[in-house]
């Protein structure tokens, strides 16, 4: 499917388009009420975490509260498509996630073009996955797992959150860039996939570090490199799987995001507020603590980020064969 990834950055970009007194009157007008951020995630997982973060401050920057309402389900599409629906008047946020990029492939239908329907706000943060083995498995190494993986064929079994995660694509990614052969093993959800990992039943994840964290340090697993191209604070000894294998990235990332349509100085005042949270000495404190890194920058900033890792995974998508109709 080709998306408008060059209509999609134009957009991001039109803030700065409207007259300073037309932006500055509407903006001092906004917010008014109530305004909902709709995550497509249960409760308890890092994209309910951030979010509730993120309400919590700027709720108290801009004097109304934000809550937060989660509709999980069809991979994300249900909560995004009650953003793209919703009036444009910037009181209805999408917790835009890698799903939101991932499922312009991996979908062959979806009622929704999300690079044409939703218009970016700002980035929030950015955080690596990890690659854990069970402690059975006679690696402890990436270069040791890709010389075993290759000298065993199909005999590893690679459990995901689901298929299309972030998870997922993040091994599909190293199989893509190795040419080694691990089987996917698909979960309704990472806290099922790690039980069995961690049992033996599967042997390889690319799982998110606060999860595997713990596991790691008391030897529940093995951790062999972050999916990131710098070290993470929260697993300071483990390497970059870039450092064994150039070029590889892959790391989960949220930020914030509106209906087409939305006046440019609302998207402006909301992405001011998120980018002084992200200065806030408090708040980066707190993301480190989940392992993360900010993403500041401006809405065409986040809007690039949108585009990019849409393409990105696009091309793992379609290498991996993955498809959900």
């Amino acid at each position: 499917m080709k998306l408008p990834r060059r209509q999609f950055l134009r957009l991001a970009g039109g803030a700065a388009a409207l007259p300073a007194v037309a932006r500055f009157a509407h903006a001092q007008a906004y917010p008014s009420r109530q305004i909902r951020m709709i995550i497509g995630y249960p409760p308890g997982g890092s994209a309910d975490i951030t979010a509730r973060l993120t309400a919590q401050w700027l709720t108290e920057r801009l004097g109304q509260s934000v809550i937060i309402e989660s509709r999980p389900g069809g991979g994300t599409n249900i909560a995004t498509e009650a953003v793209i629906n919703a009036p444009p008047d910037g009181y209805t946020l999408l917790l835009v996630a890698p799903a939101n990029a991932i499922n312009a492939t991996l979908y062959e239908k979806l009622n929704h073009n999300f690079l044409r329907d939703m218009m970016p706000v700002a980035g929030l943060i950015r955080f690596a996955n990890v690659v854990v083995v069970n402690p059975d498995v006679p690696v402890k190494t990436i270069p040791e797992l890709i010389a075993y993986a290759k000298a065993n064929p199909g005999k590893l079994n690679m459990a995901s959150s689901g298929n299309g995660s972030t998870i997922h694509m993040s091994g599909e990614l190293f199989k893509m860039m190795t040419g080694i052969n691990m089987i996917h093993v698909p979960y309704r959800g990472g806290a099922l996939a790690l039980t069995d990992l961690i049992g033996g039943q599967v042997q390889v994840m690319f799982d998110n570090i606060p999860t595997s964290a713990e596991f790691i340090k008391n030897g529940k697993l093995r951790g062999l490199a972050v999916t990131s191209t710098e070290r993470s604070e929260v697993l300071p000894d483990l390497p970059t799987v870039s450092s064994f294998l150039p070029g590889y990235e892959a790391s989960a990332w949220y930020g914030l995001g509106v209906p087409k349509g939305t006046p440019a100085d609302v998207i402006g005042k909301l992405n001011r507020e998120v980018n002084a949270i992200l200065a806030d000495p408090k708040a980066k404190a707190r993301f480190v603590e989940l392992g993360a890194t900010l993403l500041p920058g401006s809405a065409a900033d986040f809007g690039k980020l949108v585009a990019d890792e849409t393409e990105k995974w696009g091309k793992v998508v379609t290498f991996s064969g993955a498809k959900v109709t």
